[in-house]
């Protein structure tokens, strides 16, 4: 490392300040020292030196480390803090970690600490890349959107992706109106067939097009439109979108120069978003891949019925493993940002347990796989007060990750209680973790597998996932394991015992058949036709009268214009959003029943639907079971029992 390093040590011994620099200067880092052993003389170095790094002791005489940390992250963020202490132990280590530090480094094993300030003042370069690459990415953003000519963006298809607001203003179409349509809504009709095809020949060999177009707008008023239409090409020269950009030239068809840049700069914006998704593009379009694949395989009209069930099960494995990445991704966000929160409520882990049992025992049986749960409590006294939701997913995580490495023997699941502490147990007889990995496998992105030979594919992102959920229950998650020799993973909880509710009862049966609701009105708010004609298929024998409202303005409508019994309202649409529409709806229909179903898929999204008055909650992609039981449940029509399948609380 070429650069001087700055480097502020809080510390009030003098001989760990002088070990310190003994150990940089012989591992030849090069550094200017900057020390302080007190509060004040701490933030006024901070104040009036540039700091590359931050070096602390845990414990002072009139100052913590804690403290320390805490000033850094609010005025320095930028600047990455290590704790150099003898006194902390590994718990409060990682709480620090949490807080914010970059590292730590215990006095008894101070040969880490040349390793932890390079790897600090590494990361930190890169967080600071990171930064100027993203506020690149949101000035060029904004220069588009803001830009004063028309800018269209197109797939290779030629349909409409993106129309900034000149285009919208111009032409009169809002965005929803164009996203999905050809360009040639705007054709006048003038431009005959044979010029399209040119264009199209010039576009599709990498050139870049010149030319008029005499338009029409919504209105039907004509226009003279100057455009450049030319090919976005990725980091190796394939083309993947087109770019028009247009100026209104119906009082002067000059060419303004300034739009050529927007090119540019569209283009420079899809290299750093490529940029930033570099460690998830593998696990996104190998599922993918199968998906776009197995879809267009399955128009052979010469497909025997196993070929078209065969492929029809690979697309559906694929979109679960594809919504679990995206599922992945989204969470650790959550995380990072602190936006995690906790929702308390009744769980009973025997019936938690046994549900996972079933659900994962599928795959286990593919690979020959004994899968088993044990509960060490009884049915009644397994109910405790915990976030359910989180639970399952842990228990999900590890269960799953112990089927994905393990090719024979068994996995094993369950729990015990000892000294008011559950101690859930995920044990396989899979490949095994090396010594040296039983962290790093909680860390994003990593796995035992880091080359371009694995033979497991995944995100890497569900231990950490796992980790971050169970410290925010109040408990703690580690590994036992051997390479070779299989693995145990296991996690505390506290056992906060409530008493068991009868009201909640689960109902299991076979094939869904749901009949005679009795011409129950159902209004369904999507903007999207693909959503709308999915949710139609899924409710299709359910003796429902459904109506359609493409925004929330319309939804509002025809609530004040019919006798509706039952709203499923999604959020995100244009004019009106579904949580205004709610609240306005349930002004003068007070007690009707409003499912949101939504994209939005975190606890947050859920309570703040709830807050709009919302009386359910169901996320995309939409499961059938799940979506007619919550129908059923709040039109208040008794599930036929013998007919359903799947576990439904009522």
């Amino acid at each position: 490392m070429e650069k001087v390093i700055r480097i502020l040590h809080l510390e009030d011994n003098d001989s760990d300040s002088k070990l310190v620099q003994a150990k940089l200067k012989k591992a030849d880092v090069k550094f200017d020292y900057f020390f302080a052993d007190n509060e004040a003389d701490y933030i006024n170095t901070l104040n009036n030196k540039e700091i590359d790094l931050i070096l602390s002791d845990y414990h002072l005489p009139d100052y913590s480390g804690s403290d320390a940390l805490l000033f850094a992250k609010n005025n320095f963020p930028q600047i990455p803090f290590v704790f150099i202490s003898g006194t902390m132990g590994e718990d409060v280590a990682i709480e620090s970690l949490l807080n914010g530090a970059t590292d730590y480094v215990l006095k008894n094993k101070i040969e880490r600490l040349v390793p932890a300030v390079y790897r600090a003042f590494n990361e930190a370069d890169v967080k600071k890349a990171q930064v100027k690459a993203e506020k690149e990415l949101h000035k060029l953003s904004l220069a588009v959107e803001q830009s004063p000519n028309s800018v269209i963006i197109t797939n290779m298809e030629g349909i409409i992706e993106y129309a900034n607001q000149a285009t919208l203003r111009l032409t009169g179409y809002s965005s929803h109106e164009l996203i999905g349509k050809n360009p040639r809504i705007f054709s006048s009709g003038e431009k005959s067939e044979y010029e399209y095809k040119a264009l199209w020949k010039t576009i599709g060999s990498g050139k870049e097009w010149k030319g008029e177009f005499h338009n029409r707008k919504k209105n039907g008023e004509l226009y003279w439109e100057s455009a450049t239409i030319s090919p976005i090409f990725d980091d190796i020269g394939n083309t993947i979108h087109y770019l028009a950009i247009k100026q209104d030239v119906t009082d002067s068809k000059l060419l303004n120069l300034e739009l050529i840049a927007a090119k540019e700069k569209a283009e420079e914006s899809d290299h750093l978003k490529t940029a930033f998704l570099h460690n998830i593009t593998h696990e996104i379009r190998t599922p993918m891949n199968a998906i776009v694949g197995f879809s267009s395989l399955l128009k052979d009209p010469d497909l025997t019925q196993d070929q078209y069930d065969h492929f029809s099960d690979l697309i559906i494995q694929s979109s679960d493993q594809l919504l679990s990445i995206i599922t992945d991704i989204v969470s650790i966000a959550t995380i990072e940002a602190g936006q995690e929160k906790i929702a308390k409520n009744n769980c009973n882990i025997n019936a938690l347990g046994a549900l996972i049992n079933r659900q994962c025992s599928f795959k286990a049986k593919d690979k020959n796989i004994d899968l088993s749960f044990s509960s060490h409590l009884a049915d009644d006294d397994a109910n405790i007060i915990t976030d359910e939701t989180k639970l399952t997913q842990i228990l999900n995580n590890l269960v799953y990750n112990g089927i994905k490495f393990t090719s024979r023997g068994h996995i094993k699941f369950g729990y015990t209680l000892n000294n008011k502490q559950l101690e859930f147990f995920v044990e396989d007889t899979g490949i095994g973790i090396p010594t040296e990995m039983h962290e790093e496998i909680f860390k994003r992105f990593r796995q035992v597998e880091s080359t371009n030979t694995r033979k497991y594919g995944g995100s890497g992102l569900g231990l950490s996932i796992s980790r971050a959920y169970v410290e925010l229950l109040g408990g703690k998650l580690w590994v036992e394991s051997a390479l070779g020799k299989g693995s145990v993973f296991r996690f505390t909880l506290p056992f906060r015992q409530v008493s068991a509710d009868v009201s909640q009862t689960k109902i299991t049966a076979s094939a869904p058949v749901f009949r005679n609701v009795n011409h129950k009105i159902l209004l369904v708010a999507e903007d999207e036709d693909s959503n709308f004609v999915l949710l139609t298929y899924l409710l299709s024998g359910l003796n429902l009268t459904i109506l359609r409202a493409n925004n929330g303005a319309e939804a509002v409508e025809i609530c004040h214009s019919n006798d509706i019994d039952l709203v499923l309202m999604d959020i995100k649409m244009p004019v009106m959003d579904g949580y205004e529409a709610t609240k306005q709806i349930l002004r003068f229909k007070t007690g009707l029943s409003v499912i949101a179903q939504t994209a939005y898929s975190t606890e947050a999204d859920r309570n703040k639907a709830i807050a709009c008055g919302c009386c359910d909650f169901i996320s995309k992609p939409i499961k059938k079971d799940l979506l007619i039981s919550l129908i059923f449940k709040h039109l208040k029509v008794n599930l036929p029992i013998n007919n359903f399948n799947g576990n439904i609380s009522t």
